[in-house]
């Protein structure tokens, strides 16, 4: 026989003034989209609200929204006084930083972000439940979540590369290598007029030798290019310690495995 669902949170409905719902300073700071919050609201006073906003009670004639920025903004737009809620029952509600985490992740899945809200998005939560449930909330893996931590770092004239002409884990790794904003701006231009399979070389080469110049770096590029490739079968144990330690390290899993391999050939 089928087990029933038991849902891991319980509420109740209840029926409350919007001025008593408060929305955490990092939701509050995220635009929302006018044009789909207009079609929200014409929906929700053609079909009535379907789905609630969930909230939690944080003190008197005070909620904490925890799910549905878009459909408050809607109820507001449409100038609504008083909204049903889901109210969380004190056996299941968040504790306060698991509360800020949830409030942000339901708005990243239900909103297309940029780059600029994911990174802040990835900070803000690793801040608040540290890095490896913070990926798992975001459906991202670490080193995906690393490559945007790196990339909060990254200083304004390099992002603005970001994404038409460089990847967000290309800035990165330029401004990792050369922290200098001018020199990394100037190498950046120049990596946009890479082939992108050199350019991985490339990036790979300013990694290990920042200072060395342009040419130098191009013809080191072309090389790795020409190195023969190896393929590795690794048990799964092992396969697990090199993912280990390639997040560890802040690497992918090729580079980390390329670095050891490099280091074990020299002391032959």
């Amino acid at each position: 026989m089928a087990r029933r669902f038991k849902s891991p949170i319980s509420y109740r409905l209840k029926e409350i003034p919007t001025k008593y719902i408060k929305i955490w300073r990092d939701a509050q700071a995220r635009r929302l989209d006018r044009e789909g919050i207009s079609e929200l609201a014409r929906s929700i006073k053609n079909e009535g609200l379907q789905n609630p906003p969930m909230v939690q009670k944080s003190g008197k004639n005070e909620y904490l929204l925890m799910s549905g920025q878009r459909r408050l903004a809607a109820l507001k737009r449409l100038g609504a006084k008083k909204v049903n809620v889901l109210v969380l029952t004190n056996a299941t509600k968040y504790d306060i930083e698991d509360a800020k985490a949830a409030s942000v992740v339901e708005n990243l899945h239900r909103n297309k972000m940029s780059t600029k809200d994911m990174t802040a998005a990835c900070v803000f939560l690793t801040s608040s439940v540290g890095k490896a449930k913070a990926a798992r909330s975001l459906g991202i893996s670490l080193p995906t979540l690393y490559n945007y931590l790196g990339f909060a770092a990254v200083p304004d004239k390099l992002r603005a590369f970001v994404p038409k002409e460089l990847s967000r884990g290309d800035v990165t790794k330029i401004y990792r290598a050369v922290p200098n904003v001018s020199k990394a701006v100037r190498i950046a231009e120049r990596v946009i007029r890479i082939d992108k399979k050199l350019r991985v070389q490339y990036l790979r080469a300013l990694a290990r030798s920042p200072k060395a110049t342009h040419p130098k770096l191009l013809k080191r590029a072309r090389a790795g290019l020409l190195r023969q490739k190896v393929t590795l079968n690794l048990s799964k144990s092992n396969a697990r310690k090199l993912k280990r330690l390639a997040e560890r390290n802040d690497m992918e899993v090729e580079d980390q495995a390329y670095k050891i391999l490099g280091s074990y050939l020299k002391k032959r």
